[in-house]
């Protein structure tokens, strides 16, 4: 009897989980969190009005990048985690600079330092300066700070702590993003 008691119950949990829908939204919400690009943060034209020194490349204007997907990512020398990822997103540039724009800021860093880093480890991913103030909905908390939006100026994709660049899931993710 108790058995059966278990039963029923844990049946009539199940059906009203997968029956109301404000219900079965709320643990889906709770329990798998996909981020969706409908609900996916905005990025505005204002947002993208950065004027950037070009470290490696010329200088340019942040807004310049809405023409494909965006790879933004914030770092410095002084910060390991950033040094540490770098080899990542050059391999990840190498082999998606065609299909994805990179925009590296530099963050209260040191322009000789910045290129001399670049020079010494033959780093070709654009770096740039920021000449003017970054929008609140972007500027870093912590670095390394990264994302991902595409050409609209949806954030698809926001990592803030070391992550390797090149593996195939990033990868996967990016193909979805350009087709």
């Amino acid at each position: 009897m108790k058995k059966n008691f278990i039963y029923i119950l844990i049946l009539v949990v199940v059906a009203v989980i997968a029956l109301v829908p404000g219900i079965r939204n709320f643990l889906k919400d709770q329990f798998l969190p996909v981020a969706t690009i409908e609900n996916a943060v905005h990025i505005s034209n204002e947002d993208y009005d950065i004027e950037l020194q070009g470290i490696n490349v010329p200088s340019t204007n942040l807004k310049n990048f809405k023409d494909k997907p965006l790879f933004l990512n914030f770092w410095g020398t002084w910060c390991p985690p950033c040094v540490k990822e770098w080899p990542t997103i050059q391999k990840l540039y190498d082999g998606r600079k065609d299909h994805l724009n990179f925009v590296l800021i530099a963050m209260k860093d040191d322009e000789a330092k910045v290129r001399k880093f670049l020079k010494e480890n033959n780093y070709t991913v654009p770096v740039y300066i920021a000449q003017s103030p970054i929008s609140e909905k972007v500027l870093p908390k912590a670095f390394p700070t990264t994302f991902l939006l595409d050409q609209n100026g949806r954030i698809l994709l926001k990592e803030d702590a070391y992550t390797d660049w090149n593996t195939e899931s990033i990868h996967q993710f990016i193909d979805n993003i350009i087709k």
